[in-house]
């Protein structure tokens, strides 16, 4: 069956209402296109879980808030609907942003802790414009379930804390980070590193590989020691931060008996592209 494919708001919500009046239950994977293999892996969850599997492609002006990181963004619009076609997908939806923002949308939330660390101390109201992108979509397709990678964790987190302040229904599923034959977490951004940007950004992967192998021989001090000086030593790479931090709450643990369940966090250049990964220790 041909991948059916809205762009407006209205269509979408008439049609996905129509199957859910039959019971066919609702997947939903919401990207920014530039699909790769960790997208797919995605939508094959959704397709297992789900009777109709949708995806959105809709890069979210409000969420960068780096002007020129938003006009780079890849959009590979074509090359992504064949994917979405060959990996089964039943409907997508690909509005304009003046479908999505006929105004401007100013909605606050209040996310505790988690928004205030890693990614939204160094992107002030990056995680705004996700919850507003989010809370939209999840109104307009109304599923089930609805699938998230993990390579974004703290995004995840404020992904199912904005579901319980809204009282949305939608069930908000993780999915494990999918990295290249080499380690390297896949993100849309990779195809923007040169040759030598590649090699050096995989090195980092490779440092919290070793990291994780080394839990309970240091402390979380000695290891944050540790990596920072092992990623000192990769050329083309600028960290930005590392955080040893609770998986659930996001505080900073300062002794592996703080948490039960730890992991490592990491943001950096490699040139000038803007890479994230985690690891669970």
């Amino acid at each position: 069956m041909t991948m059916q494919i809205f762009e407006k708001i209205l269509p979408i919500k008439d049609h996905i209402s129509g199957l859910k009046k039959e019971g066919r239950t609702i997947g939903f994977v919401p990207t920014m296109g530039a699909l790769h293999d960790g997208h797919i892996s995605l939508i094959d969850k959704a397709r297992k879980e789900n009777d109709i599997v949708v995806s959105s492609i809709f890069i979210n002006p409000i969420q960068f808030n780096d002007k020129s990181d938003f006009e780079k963004y890849p959009r590979t619009i074509e090359p992504d609907k064949e994917k979405l076609e060959k990996a089964n997908c039943d409907i997508l939806f690909a509005p304009s942003n003046e479908e999505m923002y006929p105004e401007p949308d100013n909605s606050e939330f209040e996310f505790g802790n988690l928004d205030k660390v890693m990614e939204g101390k160094f992107r002030p109201g990056h995680f705004k414009g996700v919850a507003i992108v989010v809370k939209k979509l999840l109104k307009i397709i109304e599923p089930h379930r609805a699938y998230f990678g993990e390579k974004d964790y703290q995004q995840l987190l404020i992904i199912k804390k904005l579901t319980n302040i809204l009282n949305l229904p939608a069930q908000i599923i993780g999915c494990p980070i999918v990295r290249e034959s080499d380690g390297l977490a896949m993100s849309s951004r990779n195809a923007r590193l040169s040759k030598e940007e590649r090699e050096s950004a995989v090195k980092v992967s490779q440092v919290l590989l070793k990291t994780k192998q080394l839990k309970g021989k240091m402390s979380v001090e000695e290891m944050k020691m540790f990596v920072e000086n092992e990623i000192k030593k990769i050329p083309l790479i600028k960290p930005e931060y590392l955080e040893i931090a609770d998986s659930t709450t996001l505080f900073p643990v300062k002794n592996w008996h703080n948490s039960e369940d730890t992991m490592a966090f990491i943001a950096f250049y490699a040139g000038k592209i803007r890479l994230i990964d985690n690891m669970r220790f």
